[in-house]
């Protein structure tokens, strides 16, 4: 009995899905050692994107919006820790609050009606929650997740259609291969979880798209700033950070 629940600290898995890791091989007190871990570096990412946001005085949205890259991985380090499902709200939901967000971010510069487009959403944020709450439904949380993502591709399209700045461009292409690397990294660990789970060492696909959607996530915050700096005509550059992470510098932050 003690053995039993040394083993299995918080109990038995509720959660609705069971990731191709073995749950508690590292430590009696988180249940998926690599997908819990692998959190932090999105976490780090996006302290560094809140921190250059409010030095560059960007509008509040972008503040949240890295904010909200946070509390995301926030949320999935204690889904993977616990496998519980009152707590996978805390990874799922966040998820997709998170794209009507960026729904929000990449069309409120040309929505005429300003009041309706966050009301709605906010409405609409607050009764995807209570019903995901209530279903547990995952395939409807999957399907209204790519929806609203598939709605913020025409508009992300466009701007980097107009866009002529080289380093915004390439930030954006880097976004879409890690987003790709990403989703190849999921479908190959869902799909052959069986094969994989009988190789010496595992590789660790979902931990590998935490890591690839946190730099995405980054990326697409990164091009976004841009975007909008140049809407607001404030000169903006593409620096990098260690000479490898893409931020954005503006000439004079007090003029806005």
């Amino acid at each position: 009995m003690a053995e039993a629940l040394v083993s299995s600290f918080w109990g038995p898995v509720t959660s609705t899905i069971e990731l191709c890791e073995e749950n508690y091989a590292h430590s009696s007190y988180i249940a998926e050692f690599f997908n819990t871990v692998s959190n932090i570096p999105c976490i780090l990412l996006a302290l560094g994107g809140l921190i250059n946001a409010l030095r560059q005085r960007f509008e509040k949205r972008f503040s949240i919006l890295h904010i909200s890259n946070m509390i995301l991985a926030i949320g999935s380090i204690v889904f993977h820790a616990t496998l519980q499902h009152v707590v996978q709200q805390s990874d799922e939901t966040p998820m997709f609050w998170e794209m009507l967000l960026y729904l929000y971010v990449v069309y409120s510069p040309d929505w005429h009606y300003r009041s309706t487009m966050p009301t709605f959403l906010f409405l609409y944020a607050a009764g995807f929650a209570v019903a995901h709450s209530l279903l547990r439904v995952n395939a409807v949380f999957m399907a209204q997740y790519f929806l609203v993502f598939l709605l913020c591709v025409p508009r992300m399209y466009k701007y980097y259609i107009h866009c002529k700045d080289a380093g915004a461009k390439r930030t954006v292409k880097l976004c879409v291969v890690s987003l790709c690397l990403g989703s190849l990294c999921w479908f190959i660990d869902r799909t052959f979880c069986a094969k994989l789970s009988g190789w010496y060492v595992n590789p660790q696909g979902h931990a590998l798209w935490h890591l690839f959607m946190g730099f995405s996530s980054y990326l697409a915050n990164t091009f976004l700033e841009f975007c909008r700096a140049q809407q607001l005509e404030l000169s903006p550059r593409i620096r990098h950070a260690f000479g490898l992470f893409p931020y954005v510098k503006i000439k004079n932050p007090k003029a806005q």
